[in-house]
């Protein structure tokens, strides 16, 4: 008997417990680790709950996210937010690892630096802008330090995907191709619909093609078809990215790095853009929570459907949840059952599925939750599991 897509999906978010699921999980302000899986079911972030999962498929994790909750500058009177990281790493983890201990960093010191300590100023799409910029010209220059010692550092990236809440505004910055999306509650329609915020950088998007034609006009071949598959130069999907210097600085495009990565010809202006596409928009009560996740969810699950899970089902382990429904997605497209799929192991797991990191938000319109001191910080990185509360500025 075949089964409604929708009811395929949300079904298992009924059931008493999670497959993986440990007594108190939901508690563990470090989140916690299960084989392949990490997870943090439920925590509290300044305007509201939250809730994170990541499943591993490659060797080396290359997906890393993180939530900072709390103070989002050095300055102790700073706006208080939560800013919320995806980080969707391609050739290797470097560049992915980078980024989650960089540009939440680079962030609190460009408010700072730019607005004064009695200036009451909130989060803008300026500093957002420029807070990644500082972080891909480290990262340039990390390159450049280790080229001769580890040149294949020069071929690793990593999709960028940001959003900041602030002052009931909310701020998305994309560099890439994860993606965010809204759940809005349609009073008239009485459903919750799901709202795309981010804009996406992947060459198989009519869009983005002629944006790198425009940008190149010269170089007919900025945009090749390979294998069925749009790729600038033939070598990459996306347009925009953290790293990958061997396509933004010519002095890297040469040995030692490995051939297949080389252009026959030398380039003199970048070829990807490491500036996201910025979205800012004001929050309100209808706007219920924010999904955030790489690109191995979307490949398997629509907006809508993810949006009907967790509008569905409980708080309490909801990133897991929208996890385990791509995973059961993405066995069904091979003919395979989930629980055979659950028993392979990483590396071979990337055949049926990418790494996948989600990070859910809830928007609940009350006060800054009271256990946020200003000055205070919360801050939790997937995977690495680690959790703090601190009272100083420089947290």
């Amino acid at each position: 008997m075949v089964t409604n897509t929708f009811m395929r999906i949300v079904s298992p978010c009924w059931k008493p417990s999670v497959e993986g699921e440990h007594s108190g999980g939901g508690n563990d302000a470090y989140g916690r680790a299960d084989g392949l899986f990490w997870y943090k079911d439920l925590g509290q972030h300044v305007a509201g709950e939250f809730s994170m999962a990541v499943i591993q498929a490659n060797n080396l994790l290359e997906d890393q996210s993180q939530l900072e909750s709390g103070s989002l500058s050095l300055h102790d009177s700073g706006p208080q937010g939560t800013f919320v990281g995806v980080y969707d790493g391609h050739g290797g983890p470097e560049a992915a690892r980078f980024v989650n201990e960089r540009l939440f960093e680079n962030l609190k010191t460009i408010h700072a630096a730019e607005f004064t300590a009695d200036s009451h100023q909130g989060m803008s799409a300026d500093v957002i802008n420029k807070a990644f910029l500082a972080t891909e010209e480290e990262f340039l220059s990390l390159v450049r330090r280790q080229w001769q010692s580890k040149p294949q550092i020069a071929s690793v990236g990593s999709c960028c995907l940001v959003g900041v809440i602030c002052g009931g505004q909310l701020y998305i910055a994309n560099a890439g191709d994860s993606r965010v999306v809204l759940g809005r509650l349609e009073k008239t329609m009485r459903e919750v619909k799901a709202i795309q915020l981010s804009s996406e950088h992947n060459a198989s998007f009519e869009s983005v093609r002629e944006e790198l034609h425009s940008s190149h006009p010269d170089d007919p071949q900025i945009v090749v078809l390979k294998r069925n598959v749009w790729r600038v130069k033939g070598l990459i999907q996306i347009s925009r990215s953290i790293g990958d210097a061997y396509l933004k600085r010519c002095e890297f495009n040469q040995e030692p790095l490995l051939p297949k990565f080389r252009l026959s010809k030398p380039f003199h202006k970048p070829i990807l853009k490491a500036e996201p596409s910025i979205a800012v928009q004001k929050l309100h009560p209808e706007d219920q929570f924010l999904i955030f996740a790489s690109d191995g969810l979307w490949e398997h699950l629509s907006n809508q459907e993810a949006v009907d899970i967790v509008n569905s089902c409980p708080r309490n382990g909801i990133a897991r949840k929208l996890v385990k429904a791509a995973l059961q997605e993405a066995a069904k497209k091979r003919e395979m059952r989930y629980s055979d799929l659950k028993k392979i192991d990483r590396g071979v797991r990337r055949h049926f599925h990418d790494d996948i990191t989600v990070v859910v938000v809830y928007l609940d319109f009350h006060p800054v939750n009271r256990s946020f001191s200003r000055g205070s910080l919360l801050s939790i990185k997937g995977f690495a599991g680690v959790t703090s509360t601190s009272n100083s500025k420089h947290s």
